[in-house]
């Protein structure tokens, strides 16, 4: 064994224990520990959790190589997932945790009056919260894969069973505080090396401010080598894919089930607020960094890999090609690695790139853990969403109503045993790179949750009939153009399938809007709880009029 290996191997170890140990010190005892970690989280460590349940394997892993590979198109993904969180803070999260409820299914079950809505929603959180852990099992696979010297197949098996143990164990309670610790470690982490490639690279420690020096020489070379010029917008597809990508990912994120429950955990709708906020800073420390990552990525394999006589390439390579995911072949036949003979995969250029830099084997380490943090800490608020809607949307809300507390944990800590190792099953041949895949999750939240929550909050007239035909033909045209886009080649205006929430959305809200009108409206006691959630909490709205909860009476006008 090198020392590589055993470095890495301590760091996952080391931090995969710390991991255990809290969740076992935070045991979720009841069902509010289990699915809202008895809504006690103050908000700045609410914030570290959401950073940590959003930054997943996708962000870790994938969003740097997204970027190093598309150039100014792969910045769609960082500008609509961080766009994403300012509607959801502003528009439904403090509003949503008002309502006080456990899972996003049972809010749209009762602001809506219907079990039907309840239970088309629980469905539609199990295919999107699954669709999410496929990308988090591929990224375990990844990591897993490299450290051990395997086939990522057999690293992404492994991964799956270590999520299902650890994620079952604590419920939210265990979790959220778990989460806490693994921002510190994935965040660090990622740091790390940026900070010690900009070094090398510009003589200057803030590779935010010192990337652009980078950026400029690679402009040049890609004119030498005769390639698309990385800075140069909507080589890798159109500007109306550009745009439905961002729209995709920005409602994506105010309609994803599991990053919601998060603001269920805290005790107010101020918490909720300073939570987004908090969350906010703590993802733009790694989604600033990105854009810095890809560029000296590509710049360091651009002057120091390729160009390289293919027999006396770095000894990095030699190990990656194991894994399957780097390819190296002198196709041109002249004994030298050309740039365009270098193929490698999105998923593992953030994890290869410490080994690229030959910044050492304690930053290798690090490295491999902090991505271990990433795919686990969002995999297992991902189980926890699955778990919660078929455990209490599902069985405790409509087939066993009399389920005790013990029954119902032991149905939710199954759920989310299955549904790990089924996810790591289809994981073993993923359908797409992991930045794909989850906004194949994204475009399915947008298509059914963010219009569903967006009416049911800001317009009292939406009902039942409505909520359920617009989830309905949501869910049904994005996943329609996600495999006509995908497997048939359909386009429109060029976008793809990543982008294929902005079609579902549209006609999820336009149906729900359309319905509504055509049918009752709900009951005025439904009417007028929509507009008390646009109130603070110490206020309440009825017979027309706001009310402080003392029961003095506050005119509208103030």
């Amino acid at each position: 064994m090198d020392t590589q290996f055993l470095v890495s191997l301590a760091f996952i170890l080391v931090t995969f224990g710390l991991y255990i140990g809290i969740a076992i010190y935070n045991q979720a005892k009841a069902t509010s520990d289990f699915y809202v970690a008895g809504r006690g989280v103050p908000p700045i460590y609410n914030g570290m959790a959401i950073g940590a349940d959003w930054m997943s394997a996708a962000s870790f892993i994938g969003m740097a190589g997204t970027v190093m590979v598309m150039g100014y198109d792969g910045l769609g993904y960082i500008m609509g997932w961080t766009g994403g969180y300012l509607l959801l803070t502003f528009l439904m999260a403090p509003q949503l945790r008002k309502y006080g409820r456990y899972t996003v299914p049972e809010f749209i079950g009762d602001r809506y009056g219907s079990n039907l809505a309840r239970l088309i929603a629980a469905v539609a959180t199990i295919i999107i919260s699954f669709t999410y852990s496929i990308g988090q099992m591929s990224g375990s696979g990844v990591v897993i894969g490299r450290l051990l010297e395997v086939d990522y197949r057999i690293g992404t098996i492994i991964g799956a069973c270590l999520i299902a143990f650890y994620s079952a164990l604590g419920g939210m309670k265990g979790i959220t505080w778990t989460q806490v610790a693994q921002y510190v470690v994935l965040i660090t982490a990622y740091l790390v090396p940026v900070i010690f490639m900009a070094l090398q690279l510009t003589n200057n420690p803030l590779p935010w401010v010192s990337y652009g020096s980078i950026i400029e020489e690679m402009r040049v070379l890609d004119r030498e080598l005769g390639i698309s010029e990385y800075v140069v917008p909507f080589t890798e597809g159109t500007k109306w894919q550009f745009l439905a990508l961002m729209f995709t990912l920005m409602a994506g994120t105010a309609g994803l089930p599991h990053v919601i429950v998060r603001f269920y955990t805290v005790s107010t709708m101020k918490a909720a607020r300073w939570s987004g906020a908090w969350a906010l800073l703590f993802i733009g420390l790694l989604y600033l960094s990105a854009p810095a990552y890809a560029a000296f990525s590509r710049f360091i394999l651009m002057t120091q890999v390729a160009g390289s006589p293919i027999n006396q390439l770095p000894a990095w390579t030699a190990s990656w090609v194991d894994t399957g995911m780097l390819q190296v072949a002198d196709t041109s036949g002249d004994g030298i690695l050309q740039w365009q003979e270098l193929q490698i995969a999105n998923d593992i250029v953030v994890m290869a790139t410490p080994e690229i830099a030959n910044l050492g084997v304690f930053v290798i380490g690090l490295m491999a853990a902090g991505a271990m943090a990433a795919a686990l800490s969002t995999a297992g608020g991902l189980m926890i969403a699955i778990s919660a809607s078929l455990s209490h949307d599902i069985y405790f809300r409509s087939i066993n109503p009399n389920a005790s507390d013990k029954k119902r944990l032991a149905v939710g800590r199954w759920s989310i045993v299955l549904a790990s190792l089924a996810a790591g099953v289809i994981a073993l041949n993923p359908p797409g790179a992991i930045t794909q895949i989850v906004a194949w999750a994204f475009a399915l939240a947008s298509g059914s949750f963010f219009p569903a929550l967006l009416l049911g909050v800001w317009w009292k007239r939406s009902n039942a009939k409505g909520v359920i035909a617009g989830m309905l033909v949501g869910l049904s045209v994005t996943l329609g153009y996600i495999f006509a886009a995908k497997y048939g080649g359909f386009t429109i205006l060029g976008i793809i399938d990543t982008g294929a929430g902005v079609f579902g959305a549209s006609a999820a809200i336009i149906t729900n809007v359309v319905v509504s009108l055509a049918t009752k409206p709900p009951s005025q006691k439904i009417q007028e709880e929509v507009i008390d959630l646009r109130y603070p909490e110490q206020m309440t709205y009825r017979d027309g009029e706001v009310w402080l909860d003392d029961g003095s009476d506050v005119p509208p006008s103030t």
